[in-house]
């Protein structure tokens, strides 16, 4: 299809080329629509609306120039990376002095390893006593007292509720006790 507005380097209709495409380039003339479509999308032809027709061109000059474009913007960055790459190696051999390995550096990682274990170690051995700390046992006992107000709280809900059901349906206690499934020896909690 590019070959067609190359070679002629003229300006057609989509009736135009719907004609000369079968002959000249063998491609089916059901086809050519969506062919066009898809080199406009792809901005390899250009298109215009001029009245009530639409007009497609492409210029070998235009697709020389992006490829151009193309081949700079590609050379740009490759000499971008190229530098990244560069001040990468440069970082990495920085890095390595110091770091020979010598029979000191051997020792000094072995014991830091060690001392890693040790430290893990120390805190499983911690997390076993974790319940005897005073931080966690005075959370508890402020947990178990907020727990504790909660509970004598929905206790008295139930005894004003159960109080004002006797006093408007003269309902006996140990029904409502019964009905509602509240145990006879419910009381606050001390």
């Amino acid at each position: 299809m590019m070959e067609i507005f190359f070679e002629t380097k003229d300006v057609f209709q989509l009736k135009d080329l719907e004609k000369i495409a079968p002959k000249e380039k063998g491609i089916t003339s059901m086809s050519v629509k969506e062919i066009l479509q898809s080199l406009v999308d792809d901005g390899m032809v250009d298109t215009d609306r001029i009245g009530t027709s639409n007009y497609f061109w492409a210029f070998p000059s235009k697709a020389l120039h992006a490829r151009k474009r193309k081949l700079e913007e590609l050379e740009s960055q490759f000499a971008e990376n190229s530098q990244k790459k560069e001040a990468l190696q440069k970082s990495i051999e920085k890095s390595k002095t110091g770091r020979e390995d010598t029979a000191e550096r051997a020792a000094l990682l072995k014991e830091l390893a060690a001392l890693r274990q040790k430290r893990e170690q120390l805190k499983t051995e911690i997390d076993k006593y974790r319940e005897c700390d005073p931080d966690v046992v005075e959370e508890m006992r402020q947990t178990n007292q907020v727990a504790k107000e909660a509970a004598n709280r929905w206790t008295d809900n139930i005894f004003s509720i159960k109080s004002w059901a006797k006093r408007k349906f003269g309902f006996e206690e140990s029904r409502i006790d019964k009905g509602f499934g509240i145990p006879e020896d419910l009381d606050y909690i001390d």
